[in-house]
């Protein structure tokens, strides 16, 4: 895969090397990384769900933490010296993870719960009033309603 340099970019814009390096992070793949599968899911119009499933893990394991835009879960799992079991075969993963999320502007986090192994992580977008659109009414000028009036002579 080919890297794009933003250098010429920089030069040329004013504030917006945050979203260059954004992009540049975007573009270098993740390593394959597929542990624990998620979904993203759109709830309302300004609300979203991230679902993350984390079979096996409890909520003192886990840890969300959200920091400048990127939302990061990590789990880690409590070593259990159970020597009186032996495992034959394990096929419910408990490794630890570490799963980023880049978060758009005024994006706020609002709550997380576990349930049934699963990890729910509601999402909200706050826009603020100022950068709300907003509606502005056109108004007339009554003094000049007689202005475009033509007054035509008798003859």
């Amino acid at each position: 895969m080919r890297h794009v340099d933003f250098a010429p970019l920089y030069r040329s814009t004013v504030g917006f090397d945050r979203l260059f390096s954004m992009l540049d992070n975007m573009s270098q793949p993740d390593n394959g990384q597929t542990y624990p599968p998620y979904n993203i899911e759109r709830t309302g119009e300004n609300a979203y769900r991230i679902t993350m499933a984390v079979a096996g893990f409890g909520e003192d394991e886990l840890s969300i933490e959200s920091r400048e835009n990127t939302l990061t879960i990590t789990g880690e799992k409590a070593e259990k010296d159970d020597s009186s079991a032996e495992t034959l075969y394990r096929g419910i993963a408990g490794r630890a993870f570490e799963r980023r999320f880049q978060l758009a502007e005024h994006v706020e986090v609002k709550g997380a719960s576990l349930k049934n192994g699963l990890l729910h992580i509601n999402l909200v977008r706050v826009i603020p009033e100022a950068m709300k659109p907003r509606k502005i009414s056109i108004a007339t000028d009554p003094g000049n309603a007689n202005d475009k009036q033509i007054e035509a002579e008798a003859a």
